[in-house]
C-alpha cells in the first residue's frame, strides 16, 4: 500500500505538535525550578550581608576593646595596676642583640 501525499503532511505535523508540546512540558516543569533556586540564592545573599555586617561589627568591638585606652583603666581597675614611679624601674643589663 503506497500512502498519499497527506499521510507524510500528518506525520511531519504530529512530530511537530509532539515536540512543541514536550518543549512546553519541559518548560513548565523547569520554571518552578528555577524560581525556587532564585528565592534560594536571594536567601543566600541576604544571609551573607547580616553576616558580614556582625563580622564588621566585631571587628570594631575588638579593636575598641583591645586598644591602650579602654586597657589600661581596666587594669587599673581590675587588677590594681599603675605606672611605676621613675625611682621604681631599673634597668637590667642584658645581652646586646
Amino acid at each position: 500500500m503506497k500512502r498519499g501525499h497527506g499521510g507524510g503532511s500528518a506525520l511531519r505535523t504530529g512530530t511537530i505538535v509532539v515536540a512543541m508540546v514536550g518543549s512546553l512540558v519541559a518548560v513548565a516543569w523547569r520554571q518552578p525550578r528555577a524560581l525556587d533556586a532564585l528565592a534560594d540564592l536571594e536567601s543566600v545573599r541576604r544571609e551573607h550581608e547580616i553576616l558580614t555586617a556582625e563580622q564588621v561589627e566585631l571587628e570594631r568591638r575588638i579593636q575598641r576593646l583591645e586598644s591602650r585606652s579602654r586597657v589600661v583603666p581596666e587594669a587599673r581597675r581590675r587588677l590594681g595596676m599603675r605606672m611605676p614611679d621613675a625611682r621604681e624601674i631599673m634597668i637590667l643589663p642584658g645581652a646586646e642583640p
